[in-house]
């Protein structure tokens, strides 16, 4: 069994907490400085995970855009691009999506057992589809990272995914990116769900960065004693 992957949680927000808007068409949060950071931060990492969800709504190509750190990373030894990690309970995944469709690199599909056949027939000419038993529990799906080499797994969302890490107190760090306006509609989804979080009023996470990017702000949060330095 490899080491367990140091996991980074990185997300924008509006100023109510929300990810995205409730309509079809996905809401812009950041800013165009913010997201070379996310690129710089992506080509330092073995892995990115999203839940299907996300890949559903948001159709991610989850990819390296800078040339220069593609060229870094493969002078290093390394793919152009960390391997995308997506898992989905019911199997409803498209072959179409850019996750499956962008990039040469590796992709893994995480799912219950029972649905391996299913996603297999529907996708496997594109990714690897690994079950985990009867459901997708975190601690195992990180654990078979580590047994593949992920030393350092980023998880992009969406709400249900950064809860699940949260509440099962396996993050070690928060990269929390805050847009100036506000969303305003319960129907739209939040940066997290209802849970058990090991940080809380009696017990508060270490804030170690503040920075303005533009017009929004980047607050880093160690939520764990591997967080560096």
């Amino acid at each position: 069994m490899g080491e367990h992957p140091y996991i980074l949680l990185s997300c924008c927000i509006s100023l109510d907490g929300y990810l995205d808007s409730a309509g079809g068409e996905r809401l812009l949060l950041s800013n165009d400085a913010d997201f070379d950071r996310v690129d710089a931060v992506r080509a330092g990492c073995d892995a990115i995970l999203v839940g299907a969800g996300t890949v559903r709504r948001d159709d991610p190509r989850l990819l390296v855009r800078s040339e220069e750190r593609r060229r870094r990373r493969v002078a290093e030894g390394r793919p152009e691009g960390p391997t995308k990690v997506t898992l989905s309970s019911g199997g409803d995944l498209s072959p179409e999506a850019r996750f499956f469709t962008a990039g040469d690199g590796e992709k893994l599909v995480y799912c219950p057992d029972a649905t391996v056949p299913g996603l297999e027939s529907r996708v496997g000419s594109q990714a690897k589809v690994v079950g985990l038993g009867a459901e997708v529990r975190m601690a195992d799906l990180v654990a078979d990272l580590g047994s593949r080499g992920v030393r350092r797994l980023m998880v992009e969302g969406g709400g249900t995914v950064h809860t699940q890490f949260l509440s099962a107190g396996l993050a070690d760090e928060l990269q929390l990116v805050v847009a100036p306006f506000f969303v305003g509609d319960s129907r739209a989804p939040r940066f997290v769900g209802d849970g058990g979080f090991p940080w809380h009023a009696g017990r508060r996470a270490s804030l170690v960065e503040t920075r303005a990017i533009g017009d929004v702000a980047l607050l880093r949060y160690a939520l764990s004693e591997r967080f560096p330095g």
